[in-house]
């Protein structure tokens, strides 16, 4: 399995490449055209070819919200809680520029070129939690607390544009406008029953809490004073950038991405109307129909507080890039991480799924084999190395960052690590081991009566 990811990743990448270079070439020394509020037709563009973007701005937000918020940014800092990753690019690595901190639901984990990153796990019902100081404890209470509220912004975000309704279904969930007081949402994530239900599938319903049920967020903090080395942005000249062109990897499928942005406000000066393009000591979002040069772009500016929301399925069809400004940022990014290979529970199972083979003599004090088919060897390997590659390796490269904030990771990394051990057993000598099958005692043709020892 490692090696056809490994095939898919080049392919895939190969294919990027391919595309950006088209792109590239029919550019020349041109560049394409993008819009910012300040142009004519930056609103009709944004209605006709980026409608699935929404901007709350900040007044939209409750005043508690941002103080928790920014308060948590500032302790998490305070505690040396965001460290930059070292990704792989076209098989060389980087050092992002950005520093990052992953939060969300315990045991969970989220992969972004070739890097995986493990939850600091937010405070869940029914979890026992040790944060290393009652400082991270609190940060993490508020970044779920702001998880809820994007939840709930989404959901009616989707309602009001009629994209709720599953993939191939014609039906609409909701035929016009809601608005907050109007439609409640519920914990399920879905409009309240005396408000919607009848207009709502239960389908529908189901597939719009899974779009919108974050469970996890990706916190970003860049300071572009201390990173004079930033790209320039390439198609459109836009200036520097924190972030590249990029579509957001490993997501649930038609799920929502949703940023909330907080940096320090530029101090107003006479020199900002003498710009041409976007003002570069203010953050932006800019945005781009994905691999087309007919279609400008759009750049859009983040103040203290904004928040904006990719529905359905833009960050698949547009790509999107984030365009430093002068002061310090930090950014909370929540989204609906695609996990079906990347939690706790997963990958304990694919080991018991393997140890299933092993039989333990407690007399003894060994372990044996209890078949030698080669599928059942050849699935054991696979399993080893996915423990070690995609897990162990991931988690211990990274240092003790996570201890910073808690020790949650460190009773399932040691279990992780004795499957690890006895997988790595049955891979190194599986011709040394007793057979257990249906007639005890009996031994594999050729073989002796082997045990091998634990170490």
């Amino acid at each position: 399995m490692i090696t056809t990811m490994k095939r898919r990743r080049g392919r895939g990448e190969n294919e990027k490449d391919a595309k950006k270079q088209k792109l590239l070439n029919e550019l020349g020394q041109s560049q394409l055209p993008y819009l910012t509020p300040k142009d004519d037709g930056f609103h009709q563009l944004w209605k006709t070819k980026y409608s699935k973007l929404v901007l709350r701005n900040a007044e939209t937000i409750p005043q508690d919200v941002h103080r928790e918020v920014q308060e948590a940014f500032g302790l998490l800092q305070k505690h040396a809680c965001l460290f930059q990753d070292l990704v792989r690019i076209k098989g060389k690595d980087f050092v992002t520029p950005v520093s990052r901190i992953l939060i969300g639901n315990p045991g969970y984990t989220y992969k972004y070129l070739n890097t995986r990153l493990f939850t600091v796990p937010w405070p869940v019902e029914g979890y026992e939690i040790n944060y290393s100081h009652p400082e991270i404890s609190k940060a993490c209470e508020a970044l779920i607390k702001l998880n809820e509220h994007l939840r709930r912004e989404t959901v009616l975000a989707l309602q009001e544009q009629n994209l709720s309704e599953t993939k191939g279904t014609e039906d609409s969930v909701v035929t016009e406008k809601l608005q907050e007081e109007a439609a409640p949402v519920t914990e399920s994530g879905c409009a309240s029953p005396d408000q919607s239900a009848a207009h709502v599938p239960k389908n529908d319903c189901a597939d719009l809490k899974e779009r919108t049920s974050y469970n996890l967020t990706l916190l970003n903090y860049m300071d572009p004073q201390r990173m004079p080395f930033l790209k320039q942005e390439p198609y459109f000249g836009m200036g520097k950038m924190a972030v590249s062109w990029h579509h957001d990897e490993n997501l649930v499928e038609r799920s929502t991405v949703a940023v909330y942005s907080s940096c320090r406000e530029e101090p107003d000066s006479h020199e900002k109307e003498a710009w041409c393009g976007r003002d570069p000591a203010v953050w932006h979002v800019a945005l781009k129909v994905a691999w087309d040069i007919k279609t400008p772009g759009l750049a859009v500016p983040l103040y203290q507080g904004d928040c904006y929301l990719m529905l359905d399925d833009m960050n698949m069809t547009h790509q999107h890039c984030v365009l430093a400004g002068h002061q310090p940022r930090f950014s909370s990014t929540h989204r609906v991480a695609e996990c079906s290979q990347g939690t706790l529970p997963y990958i304990l199972g694919r080991c018991n799924a393997a140890l299933e083979n092993l039989h333990g003599d407690a007399a003894l004090g060994c372990l044996a084999l209890k078949s030698l088919d080669i599928g059942t060897i050849k699935g054991v390997e696979e399993i080893h190395n996915e423990v070690e590659f995609e897990w162990l390796r991931q988690f211990w490269f990274q240092g003790k960052r996570y201890q910073k904030c808690t020790d949650w990771w460190d009773q399932p990394m040691a279990v992780l690590e004795e499957h690890w051990r006895k997988m790595e057993l049955m891979r190194r000598k599986p011709n040394q081991c007793f057979i257990r099958g249906p007639d005890e005692g009996k031994h594999a043709e050729g073989k002796g009566p082997h045990r091998l020892m634990t170490e």
